[in-house]
Order: C-alpha cells, then structure tokens, then sequence
C-alpha cells in the first residue's frame, strides 16, 4: 500500500500540469518528488521547466510560495516583477486560502481540532529540519478528519501559518505522522517505500479589486489515489469533502485585492 513517489519523466512539460493563468500569475499542480530548488546533491528541479511557462513574456515566472520536494499540488508562479511583489505581500500577510490534504498513520479521537505548537529548527546545519520548541516561532494549523481505514485515516489541513515543515511536523506532534514521511514519521528510505501523501489540494487567492478571489485546485497524485483505492475509499468523495472544510481563512474570505 502506497506507492513510490515516481521521478517526473525527463520529457514531461509544466504546461500539462497548468491549473490557472492569467497576466499576474500562473498555478501548476507540482508533481511530487521534483524540488523547487537546487539541493546540495543537485539534480533537476522545478526551475529547469520554467522556460516553457513564458507565454510570450520576456522572463518566466518565478515562485510566489514554496512546497517540499515530496508534497504534490498547488503551486504559484508570478508573471513579472510586481506580480511577485504583491503576491508575496499576500503570501505574507496570510491573505491566501490554504487546504492540504494527507494520510495519516492511526485514527484521531476527535473529528478535528487546531494545533498551536511553536517551530524552530532543530539543527544549525540543517535548516529545513523542524522541531516543536516552545521558544521557536508561533505555528498554527486547523485540521479536519475525513475518512479512517486499516490503521490510517485522511485528513483536510490548513496551515494558519507557514513554517517549514509545518504540517509534517504538527501531525507527527499529536501522533499521527503523514504516511511516508521518512523524516517526521519513521517511514523507510528504501526503494519501494511509500511516498509522503501530502498534496496542497487547494488555494484560494486574493485577486485585484472588486474581483472575486480566485478558487483553484488540484488532482490527487496517482500515489495517493491508490492508497485510497487499496482502503477502499471514495477519493473523488474526500477531495469534494476537503474543499468544503470551513478553515478560518476560507470561511472568513479572501478580501484584500492584488494589484494587476
């Protein structure tokens, strides 16, 4: 149960995976198992398909936001110079929308719940290595139960904050690990081993003035739809269930505009 996250094909194209366009940004569905940026150990990278997401501007887009290497979905892209700006600016202020969803190893005793637990980094050298330190930065994340099965359950997220790592590292906090997540969760490094099922499934942005903010969403990967499968669950049912989760930045509405 759970399959390997796959290596993205070396031909494959960013276009394919175009959730949103318009002149101040792009979303993509991020496969998962591609970085967005250069490691140590090198390899490619989201930045090395950029180039084919011009659409006849000078420059291609670059990223408003990030999302770990492992964790599929929802990605945006600003288009230029000032799209950045303001997207950052939104990104920032916590303007933006966010639903995750994930497999989580046990079953929750409660139907949801919101976790405040402060993040720092557990290591100088390392510093995307996550840890709960009541004297680290104020992290806080909503969640919601969706389906439990076989010793794991599905979960809609929705990081009110955004650490690094936040979400793996909340859910590991209360005793539910991501399923496959080899650095907060225990699951093996060996080939074959599950991959993490994490995926940004939704974002809602904020859009220019007297606009509606904008909705977008984003396709299970086809790990996760298998692990659904192999439980027996409905994951056209979950990810309907997930969108209609009333997380406070959601329910309250995305109001502030961007600027074109």
């Amino acid at each position: 149960m759970g399959e390997a996250t796959p290596a993205p094909p070396r031909a494959f194209s960013l276009d394919d995976r175009l959730l949103h366009r318009d002149g101040l940004m792009l979303v993509i569905d991020k496969p998962a198992g591609l970085p967005v940026h250069k490691g140590p150990k090198g390899g490619e990278t989201l930045a090395d398909h950029l180039d084919s997401l011009r659409f006849g501007l000078p420059n291609p887009p670059e990223l408003a936001h990030r999302l770990d290497k492992d964790t599929s979905g929802c990605l945006v892209l600003g288009r230029h110079r000032k799209a950045l700006a303001e997207l950052g600016r939104a990104f920032a202020q916590g303007l933006v929308g966010k639903t995750y969803m994930a497999v989580v190893r046990g079953v929750p005793a409660e139907a949801g719940g919101r976790i405040e637990l402060n993040l720092a980094k557990r290591s100088p050298h390392r510093g995307w290595w996550m840890a709960v330190d009541p004297r680290g930065q104020p992290a806080v994340t909503e969640w919601r139960l969706l389906a439990a099965g076989e010793g794991l359950s599905v979960v809609a997220l929705s990081p009110l904050t955004g650490r690094t790592h936040q979400l793996r590292v909340h859910m590991d906090a209360i005793g539910h690990p991501i399923f496959g997540d080899s650095i907060y969760g225990g699951a093996p490094r060996l080939p074959g081993s599950p991959a993490l099922h994490l995926h940004a499934r939704r974002l809602v942005l904020p859009q220019g003035r007297g606009k509606p903010p904008l909705d977008v969403r984003a396709p299970l990967p086809a790990h996760m739809l298998a692990t659904l499968a192999a439980l027996g669950l409905d994951a056209a049912a979950l990810a309907a269930a997930a969108d209609g989760c009333a997380f406070s930045k959601l329910a309250a509405g995305v109001t502030a505009g961007v600027e074109e």
